[in-house]
């Protein structure tokens, strides 16, 4: 189980209906920025020969303001993890109770589009995340200016590097207000000055009151940003403490590593 708790109040919908609206009100009312989310599963399923489960009996609280580093190696469950938060998956048994509002930096350049312009894609990836086009208009220059991609506004996003991709979806989710936010290896792509942005970024958030998870191979990463650790193997939760002792346990399985 997930639980932030403090819900944060409702955020209205704009009445125009522009594509960004549209996609407001519908991630409003099916998502909700409700200030609470309570996803379901079964109580309990047999498991069938030959089936893979990413996580099982995962149980853990985070309280508003702490930092969470998620260790384990690749295939262990920790994107899983981030997305049963995010609900962009809905666990198959058990609960995920999350009681304030997510910003994802899963998979980042996930639902930007090829021929739509960098502009309109600002706009509309915004949106999608719940601030109204007044909201977005108002931040639109400071996303700019931090993605550092002024001269490319007008771009078909499919012309953009693998970089200056990273470096706007970075920038507009970074912008969300939302209390938790969701960190996934998105800075493992980027020239280091700009990382050092993210950082700095990742920083003033924490520094304001949010909750971090924290998704990263780099321990130096994340001694900066986390003061606990969830240790995921197997599918399983290995260790839920403070960090250091959450890397040295990781280490300690896998010295080669």
């Amino acid at each position: 189980m997930v639980d932030a708790k403090n819900p944060g109040g409702p955020v209205l919908a704009e009445p125009v209906m522009t594509v960004s609206d549209a996609g407001i009100r519908f991630r409003r009312n099916r998502l909700g920025r409700r200030s609470f989310k309570d996803l379901f599963g079964s109580r309990k399923r047999r498991v069938r020969p030959g089936e893979f489960w990413p996580l099982r009996h995962v149980s853990f609280e985070v309280s508003p303001g702490e930092a969470i580093g998620v260790v384990g190696r690749n295939g262990q469950g920790k994107s899983t993890l981030l997305k049963l938060v995010a609900g962009v998956l809905m666990p198959d048994e058990g609960r995920v109770q999350v009681r304030q509002g997510v910003a994802p930096l899963i998979e980042i350049t996930g639902g930007f589009v090829d021929d739509l312009s960098v502009r309109d894609n600002v706009y509309l990836t915004a949106g999608l995340h719940g601030m109204t086009k007044q909201e977005i208009d108002a931040a639109f220059d400071e996303i700019i200016d931090f993605a550092e991609i002024a001269d490319f506004v007008d771009t078909p996003y499919k012309h953009l590097s693998s970089g200056m991709k990273v470096r706007i979806a970075f920038a507009v989710i970074s912008r969300l207000e939302e209390p938790i936010l969701l960190v996934d290896e998105v800075l493992a792509v980027g020239d280091k000055s700009f990382k050092s942005k993210c950082y700095k970024r990742i920083e003033e958030l924490l520094s304001s009151g949010r909750t971090l998870f924290f998704v990263s191979h780099n321990e130096a990463d994340l001694r900066r940003f986390c003061t606990r650790g969830l240790y995921l193997n197997k599918g399983g939760m290995a260790l839920d403490a403070g960090i250091d002792d959450v890397l040295a346990s990781y280490a300690a399985d896998y010295p080669t590593l």
